[in-house]
């Protein structure tokens, strides 16, 4: 009689996928978060990977890793720690081991586990399950021999052969969680379908790795299940990571504004992605240029956006500090740009591959002379895009360069997204000349209710004009030194600017109106927040969040929010600029600070156990 297999359903699970960078770890990841997300489960991803092109393998500095979190309900992170981790060698059993819970499941590939693989892994005994004191249960397989075994008439090289090894494991863990295996087979098709000997070799594989789960049980007893248990709004889904949500909410704002995209820009982890992905749409009227350097890239965007286009232009932290001069031509033309920081771990060239939040004050003052811009921080990956499609609408009503904060940990991540309605989205109306203007018109006649200036785009008949980086004068637009109208031009680009608040929604708070402690973060910090809000609340605790997405100008009811709270506490990952700055806007306000700089997103427990001891002070 065959032996049933009992099946436990979870709530959630935690998966993480870690091998050498060539392994192809983001890869296994990917493919099983779009399973899940296939079958209707919430999930929220985190690539972890290092900043070297091709660090020596198995290495401990090569070490790449993907964590998908997999959801019956509405997830928010990618989990603090793993119930199955997937070590395809001693370093990256090593590097990721501190993320397994104690009752985690550890696959390893036995093949790669030599004396001399332990050696470059810098272990000192032959068995680094002692030396680590691991005591969680261990799935020991051939992996790579297995793999061989499988392909060996399929006519590959050795070295394609042992490229689908990262199959044969998203496979098992696909028995393990009783994902849908024809899924993974038609996602690798698609993926392959240039190259169909390559799709079937790892179709191949990826069954012989659940079916070894299968034959074997995988030494574990219990398989699991996550249904699904969410009501999702009707809709077509897709897993979809923060760069390419940011690029397809400009696509969205372009057409709703009826212009033409223009990116200019240059290469820089973690940002260049969104330029691969605007590459791809020359049909919807989009126009990349990849230039010479960042300064180039910001230039080349002003000038397209003076000739009448929807101009961005992307970069992260390093790229901005060379943009600046550029960006303030944008400040004192008054011309519409959005400027895309994907911030990652400074300063220099930091950690490269690492997400922060410290490009704050940068984008708010990292600019010579008074420069206001507007500062807007999406709050997860699928966030991107309504933040994206906001900072144009904002550029082009209000006639603004205007920041858009995400951060690598976004940008990277990924979320079950709802393809939107764009008829549903607001309509996007920049202040155009009007025919009636001719006779009086000047280059910076003002919107008396936003004080944005007329647009002329150039071309339009009887509004010739020149604009530039020097000082113009209010009325007449010629150049002027007059300290008067220097005054009066610094006031108006800031009241300008101050005036977006009006177009906002009003702040909101989430959790307990009357909190005995309120959260204050910004950015991508959103869902480890959120979920540390929840569990505090489910304990018994009264705890809100007030989450800012736009920060310059901040939205009506943040003052008011933070003197009604006694307890306030700003988490963010920097030293304390999103809490000096509220300081200096709120005056009086007391203050308590999380503040972490480690590359790395937030850790819930850890939240959890900050914020408990704010309140019991």
């Amino acid at each position: 009689m065959a032996e049933v297999r009992i099946v436990k359903e979870l709530d959630d699970v935690v998966i993480r996928f870690s091998g050498d960078s060539g392994d192809g770890m983001q890869l296994a990841g990917n493919m099983f978060s779009n399973i899940s997300a296939t079958l209707g489960n919430d999930i929220s991803t985190f690539p972890d990977y290092p900043a070297d092109i091709r660090a020596p393998q198995g290495s401990l500095s090569g070490v790449s890793g993907f964590q998908v979190h997999v959801g019956s309900k509405k997830v928010f992170t990618p989990g603090d720690k793993c119930d199955v981790l997937v070590a395809m060698n001693p370093a990256a059993l090593k590097m990721q081991y501190k993320y397994c819970k104690r009752q985690s499941v550890i696959i390893i590939d036995t093949d790669s586990f030599s004396k001399r693989d332990l050696e470059k892994a810098k272990f000192s005994l032959n068995n680094p399950f002692e030396e680590l004191g691991i005591q969680n249960e261990v799935i020991e397989a051939a992996i790579t021999t297995m793999c061989k075994e499988s392909l060996k008439d399929s006519g590959l090289d050795n070295k394609s052969i042992l490229r689908t090894k990262n199959m044969f494991a998203l496979g098992l863990v696909c028995w393990l969680y009783d994902r849908d295996v024809k899924i993974g087979e038609k996602l690798i098709r698609e993926k392959f379908a240039k190259k169909p000997e390559v799709a079937d070799a790892n179709v191949k594989v990826l069954y012989d790795g659940y079916n070894y789960g299968a034959n074997t049980h995988a030494s574990i007893s219990m398989g699991c299940r996550i249904p699904c248990r969410m009501q999702k709004a009707k809709g077509r889904y897709m897993d979809i990571n923060g760069n390419k949500a940011t690029a397809y909410g400009f696509i969205a704002a372009a057409e709703k504004a009826n212009l033409p995209l223009y990116l200019g820009s240059y290469p820089i982890t973690p940002a260049t992605d969104i330029l691969h992905e605007l590459a791809k749409h020359k049909s919807l009227g989009v126009k990349t240029v990849q230039c010479e350097d960042e300064i180039a890239g910001c230039a080349s965007a002003v000038g397209a956006s003076f000739a009448g286009n929807l101009a961005i232009t992307t970069t992260s932290g390093p790229g901005v500090c060379l943009k600046s001069e550029a960006m303030n031509l944008a400040v004192i033309t008054e011309l519409p740009l959005v400027i895309v920081n994907v911030q990652r771990g400074g300063p220099s060239t930091g950690l490269p591959t690492k997400s922060e939040q410290t490009d704050l004050l940068q984008a708010l003052y990292g600019r010579n002379g008074e420069s206001p811009m507007p500062v807007i921080a999406a709050m997860s990956p699928t966030d991107c895009f309504d933040a994206a499609y906001t900072a144009a609408k904002i550029a082009l009503e209000h006639m603004t360069p205007v920041v858009l904060l995400t951060d690598a940990y976004i940008a990277n991540g990924s979320g079950a997204w709802k393809l939107p309605n764009i008829a549903e989205y607001p309509a996007i109306c920049p202040p155009y000349v009007k025919e009636e203007m001719k006779e009086s018109w000047a280059p910076y006649q003002r919107n008396s209710d936003t004080l944005a200036r007329y647009w002329a785009v150039p071309g339009t008949e009887g509004f010739m004009h020149r604009i530039g980086g020097l000082e113009k004068d209010n009325a007449t637009g010629v150049i002027s030194t007059e300290p008067e109208n220097h005054q009066l031009m610094t006031q108006l680009r800031a009241a300008k600017v101050a005036k977006i608040a009006d177009s906002l929604p009003k702040q909101e708070i989430e959790g307990h109106e009357d909190a005995d402690l309120l959260i204050v973060g910004f950015g991508g910090t959103y869902g480890h927040l959120h979920s540390a809000m929840e569990s505090l609340n489910a304990k018994g605790k009264k705890v809100a969040l007030m989450h800012l997405k736009y920060i310059n100008p901040l939205p009506h009811g943040v003052e008011e929010i933070l003197r009604r709270h006694k307890k306030v506490v700003v988490a963010e990952q920097n030293m304390g600029q999103l809490a000096g700055y509220l300081r200096m806007k709120v005056e009086g306000v007391h203050l308590h600070q999380y503040n972490q700089v480690n590359g790395q997103p937030f850790v819930e427990e850890e939240l959890i156990e900050a914020f408990t001891k704010i309140l019991e002070e």
